[in-house]
């Protein structure tokens, strides 16, 4: 082999090996952008120590008694009579960098919602007249500016209609040849009820049962705790049941920021 071709064999062995220390260092560095903490999966560890902050526990409180306070309108304010509550509430870690299909779950270390069931008793024989109660209350949050409108669902044209529909005085307002209409939605609140006109009943199913409660990351409680929904229904002879959300009360990004909704 001549100088020449030694040297050239030389350059040829250093510039490998540039080219092998370039892509180690960006394979390191990617290494070490997948072990930095925001791009880490949330440890159930310190799931348990966020669930658990004051900041949390703060925010915990005023969603549910926010959402407290919106089942008791419904109490106070319509003929329905407030008979069971339950609450589902869970914090959730955060993903692990989502690098192709983003779902968002990678951008906070835990996300806290809470789910909050409201159960109530009515007069079958005066459903007609419990809704137009509850649209009317409606009506007087929409137009006051009341916080939060605890009641949402007001006299609009499809609720008159079912108003008299359930008075007997009128068609189907969902369509001749539809089911019997036993719900109404305003997000984020649903409200549904038993059936009372259909030859075959549709009624509120019971509620779920407590699998888990491991507070803070998980709680599940049920008041009065021993309460079905069929004992409400062989009190009063109808069921209403009221769905309310509190999705995301909590949230703590991956940088640590906490959002309280």
């Amino acid at each position: 082999m001549t100088v020449k071709q030694t040297q050239g064999a030389v350059t040829a062995l250093r510039n490998a090996a540039k080219r092998l220390f370039g892509i180690l260092s960006v394979l390191l560095l990617f290494a070490a952008t997948l072990c930095s903490s925001r791009n880490r999966a949330t440890s159930p560890k310190e799931v348990r120590r966020l669930a658990g902050s004051g900041q949390a526990e703060e925010a915990r409180e005023e969603a549910e008694k926010r959402l407290q306070a919106i089942a008791d309108a419904y109490d106070k304010k319509t003929p329905l009579t407030l008979a069971l509550v339950t609450v589902s509430d869970v914090c959730k870690g955060g993903a692990a960098k989502e690098w192709f299909f983003r779902t968002g779950d990678d951008q906070y270390k835990i996300r806290c919602s809470l789910r909050f069931t409201a159960y109530y008793g009515a007069d079958p024989h005066r459903i007609g007249d419990v809704l137009d109660a509850i649209f009317t209350a409606g009506d007087h949050y929409s137009t006051g500016g009341a916080p939060e409108r605890a009641i949402p669902f007001n006299h609009d044209f499809y609720r008159r209609n079912l108003v008299t529909y359930y008075r007997g005085h009128g068609p189907n307002p969902a369509g001749s040849n539809a089911t019997e209409p036993s719900q109404v939605f305003s997000h984020p609140q649903t409200l549904s009820w038993d059936t009372v006109r259909s030859s075959k009943r549709q009624l509120v199913p019971e509620h779920d049962p407590c699998m888990e409660s491991d507070p803070p990351v998980s709680r599940c409680l049920h008041r009065p705790a021993q309460t079905t929904v069929a004992d409400i229904r062989k009190q009063y002879g109808l069921v209403f049941k009221l769905e309310l959300w509190a999705d995301g009360y909590c949230k703590v990004s991956k940088k640590g920021e906490v959002v309280m909704n």
